[in-house]
């Protein structure tokens, strides 16, 4: 018998999904690249701020991939890493549970 509380399995996979915009931050990512402005425009009323942290954090985990091209004006392009993709089977499930249940 282990020492500890018992952890559901899917609990690594909701630590990845944490937070109000990571959801809809992987939804447009497995959809292609895009650039900052772009997801900021597609999430709506998320500050500059907050997408800034929230894709550096979800960098720092592996999720996602920032490529910074070096130009003036800037230019940054987002995309998933093979990890961040491997994410899709489980919205697609929650894009059929949606379907049924809405």
């Amino acid at each position: 018998m282990a020492d500890g509380p018992e952890h559901c399995p899917a609990e690594v996979t909701l630590d990845f999904m944490t937070g109000k915009w990571r959801p809809m931050i992987i939804y447009w990512l497995l959809q292609d690249t895009h650039r900052f402005n772009q997801l900021q425009r597609k999430l709506g009323k998320i500050t500059h701020r907050t997408l800034a942290k929230t894709l550096r954090d979800m960098e720092a985990e592996g999720l996602l991939v920032r490529k910074d091209y070096g130009e003036i004006p800037p230019r940054v392009d987002y995309s998933l890493t093979p990890k961040g993709i491997a994410l899709k089977p489980v919205f697609d499930a929650m894009e059929v549970w949606a379907e049924v249940y809405d």
